[in-house]
Formats: C-alpha cells, sequence, structure tokens
C-alpha cells in the first residue's frame, strides 16, 4: 500500500470513534460554566450550615446524656434518694412474695453495684458534723464517726461488708458464722408483717462456716493492700491487720468496726460444754484476725436448747475460752469480745447471772438483746392485722420490730445499772481465804450484797463510829471500782428513728443497732436516723 493511501487512512475515522469522542469531550459553552459557579458555593455554603446545626445538635443532644447521667448517678447512688425507700422496697416486696428471697436478691444488688462503683452511699455526713451536729462517740478507744450500727443477719455470709459501711453505720455485724457449713431450718422460714413493719424468722443459723467466711474476709484485706499500694499476698495482709494502714484491721475504714458474730453448730449438744466451747473457740481462731469486734450468740430463739448457755457457770466458761482465743490472736491488737444476750431472759436472776458471767469471763461488753419468741401483749389488741397476718404472727422463730423498743430500752437500763456496779463479789467461802474481815461489815458480806451496797455499809460504819477518815476509806473503794474497764452495751431491738436511738444512747448503750428497720426502710435509713437524731439534738438545745 502506498504512502499516500496510509496517510488516508489515518484521516478518515469511523462514526462509531467520532461519537464515542464527542461523549469524552463535551462541549460545554463558556457562559454555563460561569452561571454554575454561584450556584455550586450557595451549595457548599448551606451543606455547611446544615452540618454546623446537626454538630450542634449533636453536641447539645451528648450535652444532656451526661448531665442526666451525672445527675442520675448523683441521685441514684445518694442514700437520701427517696427512690430507695419509696420504690426499691416496695418493688422488692411485691416481685418477692417470700421475704428471704428479697433479701438475697437485694444482697446480690448491693454485691454487684459495689463490685461497680454504683453502690448507694452516705454522701453528707461530713457536712453536717462541720455543722456542729457531730454525732462521733468512743467506744474500745476508737472515735467512731456516729453511734449507729447494723446487726448480724443483714449480712449473714460476710458479702457485702463495705457496702453497708458505705451507707453510713459506724458498726457493721455480720454473720454469724458456725464451724461447719449448716443448711439452717427448712423454708419458709421468713415472715414479712407489713402493717407493722416486722419480721419473724427462724433461719436456724444458715451459715456457709467459719473457714468460707475467713476466706472472704482475708481476700477483702488482701484486696484493700492492693489497692492502696501496700503490695501482696500475705505480707501485706499482715501489715494491714497490724495497724500500719492506719485504719481498724476489721472494717477497713477510719471511724467504723467491723463486728463478726459466732455461733456453735446445731449438732453440737448443748450439755457437752466442751463441745459447745471448742466450736465457739473455733470461729474465733478463723475470723478473730480479720474482726474489730467478735459478738457470741447465744441468744437465737432458732437453734434448740442455745438459749439455755446464758446460764452462769456455761456462760463464763464459753465466755472464757472465747476471750482467751481473742487475745492469741496474730495481731498486734486483739479484738474486743461482746456476748449477744435474749431479751426473754428479763428475770432478775437471769440479768444477774449472765452480768456475773461476763465480769468473770473478761467479756468486754454485751449486746441487748435479739428476737423474741413471744407473743403475748407483743402487739396492743387495739391494732388490726389482717387475718394473714393474724396467722403469721402464730409462726415459730424470732420476732423483730417496732414493738420490741420499750422492752429493748428496759433491758440497756437495767444492764447498765448492774455493770456499772462493778464485778460481783467472789463466792463467800473465798472471800475468807482471800481478805480479812472488817469490822461492823458483817451485813455487807451477804449474799447478793452489791458493791455499792459494800461502799454504803463501809461508809455507814466509818461514821457511825465517828471515824476521821472516812472519806478516805470510802474513796479508796470508790477508786478501786473505777479502775474496771467500763463494760460497753450496743443495743438492738426496734429502734426505727432518731429519738429512739437518743433514748437508747441515754438509758447507756453506746451504740444503737437497726435490723427491721433498714429492711422495711431501704439503704437509706442510716441517714435518715442520724438526721432525726441531729434534729432532735438541735430542738433539745
Amino acid at each position: 500500500m502506498s504512502h499516500a493511501s496510509l496517510r488516508s487512512l489515518r484521516i478518515i475515522r469511523p462514526p462509531s470513534s467520532r461519537l464515542a469522542l464527542s461523549r469524552c469531550r463535551p462541549i460545554i459553552p463558556r457562559a454555563s460554566l460561569q452561571s454554575a459557579r454561584p450556584a455550586s458555593t450557595a451549595t457548599a455554603t448551606a451543606a455547611d450550615a446544615r452540618s454546623l446545626v446537626t454538630r450542634l445538635k449533636n453536641l447539645l443532644f451528648g450535652t444532656s446524656i451526661f448531665l442526666f447521667g451525672a445527675f442520675g448517678y448523683l441521685y441514684i447512688t445518694d442514700t437520701r434518694a427517696g427512690v430507695h425507700q419509696w420504690l426499691a422496697v416496695p418493688a422488692l416486696r411485691w416481685i418477692y412474695p417470700d421475704a428471704e428471697d428479697a433479701h438475697h436478691v437485694g444482697t446480690q444488688a448491693l454485691k454487684a453495684l459495689y463490685s461497680f462503683g454504683l453502690h448507694p452511699r452516705e454522701r453528707n455526713s461530713k457536712v453536717q458534723d462541720s455543722k456542729g451536729s457531730d454525732l462521733s462517740v468512743e467506744v474500745f478507744g476508737h472515735k467512731l464517726q456516729n453511734p449507729i450500727g447494723t446487726s448480724a443477719g443483714i449480712d449473714k455470709l460476710a458479702e457485702i461488708p463495705d457496702a453497708l459501711l458505705a451507707l453510713g453505720p459506724a458498726i457493721v455485724e455480720v454473720g454469724g458464722a458456725t464451724p461447719y457449713p449448716q443448711d439452717g431450718n427448712p423454708k419458709p422460714r421468713v415472715f414479712r408483717l407489713p402493717s407493722q413493719k416486722a419480721l419473724i424468722n427462724r433461719y436456724g443459723l444458715n451459715s456457709l462456716g467459719a473457714e468460707d467466711m475467713a476466706m472472704r474476709l482475708r481476700e477483702r484485706v488482701r484486696l484493700f493492700a492492693y489497692h492502696n499500694g501496700y503490695g501482696i499476698g500475705e505480707e501485706a495482709e499482715e501489715l494491714v491487720l497490724n495497724g500500719e494502714a492506719g485504719v481498724p484491721p476489721g472494717s477497713l475504714v477510719e471511724g467504723k468496726l467491723l463486728a463478726v458474730q459466732v455461733a456453735k453448730n446445731k449438732f453440737t449438744k448443748d450439755e457437752d460444754l466442751d463441745a459447745v466451747r471448742r466450736d465457739y473457740v473455733y470461729c474465733v481462731e478463723m475470723l478473730a484476725p480479720y474482726a474489730d469486734i467478735l459478738v457470741v450468740n447465744v441468744s437465737s430463739p432458732n437453734t434448740p436448747g442455745l438459749r439455755a448457755l446464758q446460764r452462769v457457770e456455761p456462760l463464763t466458761k464459753i465466755l472464757k475460752g472465747v476471750v482467751g482465743a481473742a487475745k492469741s490472736v496474730n495481731r498486734k491488737t486483739a479484738p474486743k469480745v461482746m456476748v449477744k444476750v435474749s431479751p426473754d431472759e428479763d428475770q432478775d436472776e437471769q440479768i444477774e447471772g449472765i452480768v456475773e458471767a461476763i465480769w468473770r469471763s473478761g467479756v468486754d461488753g454485751v449486746i441487748v438483746g435479739n428476737t423474741t419468741k413471744r407473743r403475748h401483749n407483743l402487739i396492743p389488741e387495739h391494732v388490726d392485722l389482717t387475718p394473714k397476718e393474724r396467722q403469721i404472727l402464730d409462726e415459730q422463730g424470732g420476732f423483730s420490730g417496732p414493738h420490741m423498743f420499750e422492752r429493748t430500752l428496759a433491758l440497756v437500763k437495767r444492764y447498765r445499772r448492774l455493770l456499772d456496779e462493778g464485778p460481783p463479789p467472789p463466792p463467800k467461802e473465798q472471800s475468807k481465804d482471800s481478805r480479812k474481815p472488817v469490822a461492823g461489815l458483817a451485813t455487807a458480806d451477804e449474799p447478793g450484797s452489791t458493791i455499792a451496797e459494800k461502799i454504803e455499809a463501809v461508809k455507814d460504819s466509818l461514821i457511825g463510829s465517828g471515824g476521821a477518815g472516812s472519806v478516805g476509806v470510802a474513796g479508796s473503794l470508790t477508786d478501786g471500782l473505777a479502775g474496771h474497764d467500763q463494760k460497753v452495751i450496743f443495743a438492738t431491738g426496734g429502734i426505727t428513728n432518731g429519738k429512739q436511738a437518743l433514748e437508747i444512747l441515754n438509758a447507756g448503750a453506746s451504740v444503737a443497732q437497726i435490723y427491721t428497720a433498714l429492711i422495711y426502710g431501704g439503704v437509706g435509713t442510716v441517714s435518715r436516723i442520724k438526721k432525726e437524731m441531729r434534729e432532735e439534738i438541735e430542738k433539745r438545745g
């Protein structure tokens, strides 16, 4: 083919090719390009405006969610929030007709909330104290933030001591723990009387055993040591237990104490005092390192024969064993020991026997009292109970509720008076060997005479003989009484408000413990009672 023919082939293109080129390279008039530029700018401006509005909306929405969450968190986690009493408690009661199921769910809820930092806690106590209405008291050498405590039974397995301490009490009692696990009595075993805000329970000291509780409390101490920079393991644990962290080894909170209640197993025969004593001692050996106070429960109404141990001789033997075991704990400071007694042991002879056992054993104090098995004159006749509640009232078990308050108050006064009289005199045959008789004091050595009566007898004798040194001699005997540590009283039973708490304290108790009031009043009960106490104090001037 010639070169001319090739040139002609290059110039001539097929129609399809020309069409494709025209599509790829459209011809746009210049006027159209100039008119399109303002339109695109306007569109971009409108898009920017819409984007700004969207961002503002998102910011406002996000801020609202944050503020709602923050205020919701502050409200829900404050013990003063009314939702805890007026919504949470009725809802639990409605959803769980069985009171034990409701109690278990409430415990697990507090445990879970505490693990996430969402638990209710008291926020206003320091502010209130700074205003002059300080409720602090001194107990066992510790300055406690307030005189309110919670009773054992609320946290039977020591699952939530920290969550309970956060609610505001200065004393939290957990337990009771038995040496070996036991199921307690068959269910149902907890019954509500809602109209009276009372309970009847016959748990029968259900427990997972002292070893289980000790393991839980040990882990708690080690976690505290780790989170506060004291290390891990046994060495860190010992450091905290020996006070190097600056907090009580039981509560792990300044100004607060942890009490651990111990009891015997149901299958341990009551008549075998050595076996009973071993039960209590074993529990003490396991739990004493992690307690500020050990509580010896000899007053549960739901363990057959247990209250029989409140007689002088068996009680003295048990308490001596507990005190000895507590003092042997591998810790710089030994836990204090208290005995929990029944409100049904209210005869003069019974109370005097318990007081004698307290002095003879070296126990540091007494908790007055526990639930009652009595029903006679418990609820006034004019009070209308529903047929179901009257049926529940006949259930076996220990009754607790507001109706117990007057009985508790009276018992506190009686125990305070007897304990303040000092140790009872030794038996007559021992006193002859241990001291010389004093002329003219035969009547003061009669059986049953109190220390106060002996002092009065000395005074009368010296004054009658015209002795010039009468004041000195009487004073020396009084000084002898003052040399004994005053026994501490905790009171539990029917305390539901601040005025009652003050009455209990004025009667001679150091701490007012609550149980049923917390079950019906919710997690804000302690805060409410303390607020009422401050108001009552201010009212009295």
